[in-house]
C-alpha cells in the first residue's frame, strides 16, 4: 500500500516543501530503502523510527520498504522527517486510516520511546506550510509556541507518537496552540541593563543617540576600561522595539540554527553579536556545504558588536564590506545559492594603540610611530569609510564616577531615538529607504541640502581631512540625523559641524 505526507526540510533559513511518500510490498524479501537525497541524518533515522514504531504500541512492518522523498535532486538533511515517516509507515501498512478531508502537514523528531523532539526552523515550516494552503501542522511541542506566532493555520503540539496518529485519523481532537504578543513581550521582550549604569561619557553617549537613531555604523577608540563595551552592550535598549515583521525575519534565523532558548517562542529583543577576534570568515558571513547563516546574519536587525577590531583577521572583515553595502550575504554552492538577510547595525571598537595608552593622560603609552601606524593600518580604508560614526572614548575621571547623581538613562535616549525615527518614517514613506544611514545617492540628494554657509563648511572639511565621496555622503547622513533628533526640517551648520566631528579617524590628529 502507498501512503503519502507533507512536510518540510531547511536549506539556508528557508523551508522547502518535501513529501514523503511509503510504499510497502507484501511478501517480497524485507527489505527498507530509503532514496530521494537523503543526508546521513536522515538515513540513520530509520532504525530510530522503527523502535518508536514498536515502543509506542505499533508493529513494525517487515516486507519490503520503499521510502521516497520527494523532490529527489533536493538534500535532506534534517531530523524533522522522522514524524512524517513513521505516520507513513503506519499507514502503508494499514495500521492507521488517516482523515482525509483535512490538508496537514507534519514535522518533528521521534526518540527511541516514540516522544516527539523538537526541531529547528520551526517557524520557517509553519510559514511554508500556511503558503502551501495547508489547514493544519502538527509540530513537536518543543516548538509549538514559535510555530503558533503564524497566522492563517492551526499549529496542532503533540508530545509523543500516538498523540500525532490520534490527530492524523480524527480520533483524537487537539486544540491549536495559541499565541499573544503581548504575554511575549511581557517575558522575552524586557532588559536588564541601561544606560544609567554607564558613569560619565556623556559625549560618547550623544554618539551613540545619534547612530541609533540613523542605523549609523560606529566605531569607538579608546583605552582599556573606558567604557566602550559597556555602551555598546546598551545600544540596544535605545533602539526601537522590534516590530512584528522584523521579529519574524530575525526568529526565522535563529530557528534555522536551533538558537532559541528553550521555551522562547520568538526574538522581541533586538540581537547583540559579539564574536570573538579569532572567528573564521565562514562564520561571520556564513557558509558550510548546506549554507549556513553567520554572526553577521544572526545580527539581523540588531547588533553586530566587533571588539578589538585591529585584532581581527583582515581578510574576514574585507568579506564583511559588501554585506554592509547590501544588507545581504549571498552564499553559492553547487547544490545551489543561498541569501541571508544581513541588515545590521556595526559597532566596533579599538585601542588607539597596540598598549592602548596614547593619549591617555594617567598613563604613558611606550608605542612607537611605525608600531602605531602598523596597528592602525590592520584596518583597511574601504572599511572605515563603510564605518559612520568614528569617536574618541576618554578615561572618566574620578569625580564622575564618585558622583551620586545618574547619568542619561536608556528611556530618555530611547525617547529621542524613537522621535527622530518617525520623523524619517514620515519622510520616507513609500521608498524602500526607512533610516538616514541607509540613505542611498538620490536620497541623500533630495533630503540632505545644505545652505552656502553649510556647503562652504564640508568643503573646507573635504579639503583639509582629504575625505573620499563615500565620507562626503556619511557626513551629510548623520547630519540629516541630527538635524531629526533636534526636530529640525533643515540641516544648520551646527549640525554638520557635529558630523564633522565625529569622523575622528579622518582628522589630523589622527594622521599624525
Amino acid at each position: 500500500m502507498l501512503s503519502r505526507l507533507s512536510t518540510y526540510t531547511i536549506f539556508g533559513i528557508e523551508a522547502l516543501s518535501v513529501e514523503v511518500e511509503v510504499d510497502i510490498s507484501p511478501g517480497a524479501m524485507p527489505k527498507t530503502i530509503l532514496v530521494g537525497l537523503a543526508e546521513a541524518a536522515v538515513k540513520e533515522s530509520i532504525h530510530r523510527i522503527e523502535r518508536a514504531l514498536v515502543n509506542s504500541g505499533y508493529r513494525r512492518p517487515v516486507d519490503r520498504i520503499v521510502i521516497n522523498l520527494s523532490p529527489a535532486d533536493l538534500p535532506k538533511d534534517a531530523a524533522s522527517l522522522d514524524l512524517p515517516i513513521a505516520l507513513g509507515l503506519l499507514v502503508a501498512d494499514d495500521q492507521v486510516q488517516p482523515d482525509t478531508e483535512r490538508r496537514i502537514s507534519y514535522i518533528g523528531e521521534l526518540a527511541l520511546d516514540g516522544s516527539v523532539r523538537a526541531v529547528r526552523g520551526a517557524l520557517s515550516m509553519a510559514l511554508a506550510a500556511r503558503d502551501a494552503g495547508m489547514t493544519h501542522i502538527v509540530v513537536p511541542s518543543g516548538n509549538a509556541l514559535e510555530a503558533a506566532v503564524v497566522e492563517g493555520i492551526d499549529v496542532i503540539s503533540v508530545g509523543v507518537l500516538p498523540e500525532a496518529v490520534g490527530f492524523m485519523t480524527g480520533q483524537l481532537m487537539l486544540d491549536p496552540v495559541r499565541f499573544s504578543w503581548q504575554d511575549a513581550r511581557r517575558s522575552y521582550g524586557v532588559y536588564d541593563i541601561d544606560y544609567v549604569d554607564v558613569k560619565g561619557q556623556e559625549a560618547a553617549k550623544r554618539a551613540v543617540t545619534v547612530a541609533a537613531a540613523g542605523c549609523h555604523h560606529l566605531l569607538m577608540i579608546g583605552s582599556p576600561g573606558t567604557g566602550k563595551t559597556l555602551l555598546s552592550q546598551r545600544l540596544c535598549t535605545i533602539l526601537p522595539e522590534l516590530e512584528p515583521e522584523e521579529s519574524l525575519e530575525t526568529t526565522r534565523i535563529y530557528s534555522a540554527v536551533a538558537r532559541l532558548e528553550p521555551g522562547q517562542p520568538l526574538l522581541l529583543r533586538r540581537p547583540f553579536r559579539s564574536p570573538h577576534h579569532t572567528i573564521s570568515e565562514a562564520g561571520l558571513v556564513g557558509g558550510g556545504s548546506i549554507p549556513q547563516p553567520g554572526e553577521i546574519s544572526l545580527s539581523h536587525n540588531g547588533i553586530l558588536f566587533l571588539d578589538e577590531l585591529p585584532e581581527f583577521n583582515r581578510r574576514t572583515l574585507e568579506v564583511m564590506r559588501q554585506p554592509l553595502e547590501d544588507h545581504c550575504v549571498t552564499i553559492s554552492r553547487a547544490m545551489g545559492s543561498v541569501t541571508f538577510p544581513a541588515n545590521v547595525m556595526l559597532v566596533a571598537a579599538m585601542n588607539p594603540c597596540p598598549c592602548g595608552f596614547r593619549g591617555d593622560p594617567n598613563r604613558q603609552c611606550g608605542c612607537l610611530p611605525l608600531q602605531v601606524d602598523r596597528y592602525l593600518g590592520k584596518i583597511s580604508g574601504p572599511l572605515l569609510d563603510r564605518i559612520d560614526i568614528h569617536i574618541e572614548v576618554p578615561a572618566v575621571p574620578f569625580h564622575e564616577l564618585s558622583e551620586k547623581t545618574e547619568g542619561t538613562s536608556s528611556e530618555t535616549m530611547r525617547e529621542a531615538v524613537v522621535e527622530a525615527r518617525e520623523r524619517q518614517r514620515s519622510r520616507f514613506e513609500g521608498l524602500k529607504t526607512r533610516v538616514n544611514g541607509k540613505m542611498r545617492p538620490p536620497q541623500i540628494r533630495r533630503f540632505c541640502r545644505l545652505d552656502s554657509e553649510g556647503e562652504q563648511m564640508l568643503k573646507a572639511a573635504m579639503e583639509e581631512l582629504g575625505l573620499s565621496a563615500r565620507a562626503h555622503d556619511k557626513i551629510l547622513r548623520i547630519s540629516r540625523t541630527i538635524a531629526d533628533l533636534a526636530g529640525c526640517e533643515d540641516i544648520a551648520a551646527h549640525h554638520l559641524q557635529e558630523a564633522i566631528n565625529y569622523r575622528a579617524l579622518d582628522r589630523s590628529c589622527w594622521q599624525q
